[in-house]
């Protein structure tokens, strides 16, 4: 799973808008006081060529949506549809894919680091609020008055950071803050989540990332997830639940499931390949040769040696 840094989603923004790179990054602002800028959404779709749609990854920053039109957000264990206006809170901790429904969309989006926020006076630790947590439910439903409200703080936003003023951003930090406290005191909307159908996105989740692992180029690629907890952690849900969902939606364990593959892969590296088992061993996530030849005898009742010869 790739973590889209701020560098990225302004390079993916400059290629999907014909734009450089310096026409969206907000002025005097340096990296050591962390990262902010706020965009409104009608303003970017007319400029947008085709129809925006944002994988299934972690975003490097936190991120506050006014949303004003016909969007899903997706995540491992929640569906959210959105038919007219929320309010959406995003975390780095928290993977999600964003799938506007249609080009009518209008509102604005802010996004920013925790460093930025650092620098403000107020003492907040962004995730210990409840609406940065995982497992939690970021997206608030608004009312026609509340969307008015907080269209107004994102329009402040908007203006200062075109602004001269020596201290603008000092400012902004307080609008932003405004902005989190506002979200603070919603009732979550429930009712915008589907999870009658989270066991079938878990499972495909989990599957994809699984096999994103493979196939194994060389002996020092390694694998990046190992364990059942490394693969509920990059799905940001327990591993319990995890276990609980592949054990019902495959009949198999999820530690099963990535031995399996794990196997099927050794036994591909040992007759396609002609790296030595220590090779083998190495790229598979195994320390020593003596766990691997232990683990590939106790699944296939042969050696690794004798499975190759």
């Amino acid at each position: 799973m790739d973590i889209i840094s701020v560098d990225r989603f302004y390079q993916e923004a400059s290629a999907a808008l014909n734009k450089d790179i310096s026409q969206l990054l907000p002025e005097g602002l340096t990296k050591e006081v962390g990262h902010f800028n706020v965009f409104d959404v009608a303003e970017l779709i007319k400029l947008v060529k085709v129809k925006p749609n944002m994988t299934y990854n972690r975003r490097a920053y936190y991120k506050i949506n006014l949303i004003d039109g016909r969007n899903r957000a997706e995540y491992a264990d929640k569906v959210i549809d959105i038919e007219k206006q929320a309010l959406m809170f995003t975390t780095p901790k928290v993977p999600y894919t964003w799938l506007p429904q249609d080009m009518d969309q209008r509102g604005y989006f802010c996004l920013f680091t925790a460093d930025f926020l650092a620098q403000s006076k107020s003492g907040v630790v962004l995730d210990d609020l409840p609406i940065f947590k995982p497992g939690g439910y970021p997206c608030f439903h608004i009312s026609e008055e509340e969307k008015i409200e907080i269209r107004a703080i994102f329009q402040k936003m908007y203006k200062e950071i075109n602004s001269d003023y020596v201290y603008k951003y000092d400012l902004i930090r307080n609008y932003l803050m405004e902005l989190i406290h506002y979200g603070q005191k919603l009732q979550p909307a429930t009712d915008l989540y589907k999870e009658h159908n989270a066991a079938a996105r878990v499972s495909s989740l989990f599957a994809e990332l699984l096999e994103r692992q493979f196939p194994i180029a060389s002996p020092f690629q390694g694998l990046q997830l190992r364990t059942p907890k490394d693969y509920a952690d990059q799905l940001s849900i327990h591993v319990n639940y995890l276990n609980r969902v592949l054990k019902e939606q495959t009949g198999q364990t999820t530690k099963n499931l990535i031995s399996n593959r794990i196997i099927q892969e050794a036994k591909i590296l040992l007759r396609q390949t002609e790296w030595n088992v220590s090779e083998i061993s190495l790229s598979l996530g195994f320390e020593e040769v003596a766990h691997f030849s232990n683990f590939f005898k106790k699944q296939t009742d042969s050696s690794p040696l004798a499975f190759r010869n």
